[in-house]
């Protein structure tokens, strides 16, 4: 299931050009074209699925197949002392690519405080 206007089906179709750094029948992942930190990159699910609040029971494999593959690929990219791991979910959560996926950031160095303390 595909949406026509969404830019990660987009990638998918390859009508977006992407650096992959992974691909199999279930997901892929990319370098995000606005990177955060020197290590930044996307897993996505082919399957299109607006956000992790769309998620149901029958996606139950995805998420830990893309959760299991974050530290794998995190590790390849360089990223051996740790990384931090992002899903920005709806529009109060920061989303702005309504097809799940999961950022995975990273540098040698430790990354900032993602939020400020109230």
């Amino acid at each position: 299931m595909e949406n026509d206007n969404c830019i990660f089906c987009k990638i998918l179709r390859n009508e977006i050009p992407a650096q992959i750094i992974y691909e199999d029948d279930d997901l892929i992942a990319f370098n995000d074209i606005n990177p955060a930190a020197p290590v930044h990159f996307m897993i996505i699910p082919r399957i299109h699925i607006a956000s992790l609040m769309a998620c149901e029971k029958t996606h139950q494999a995805i998420l830990g197949k893309m959760l299991l593959l974050a530290p794998t690929l995190a590790k390849e990219q360089g990223c051996i002392d740790g990384f931090r791991t992002i899903i920005n979910t709806g529009r109060v959560g920061g989303q702005e690519v309504f097809h799940l996926h999961i950022h995975i950031i990273g540098s040698k160095e430790r990354l900032p405080a993602m939020m400020q303390k109230r």
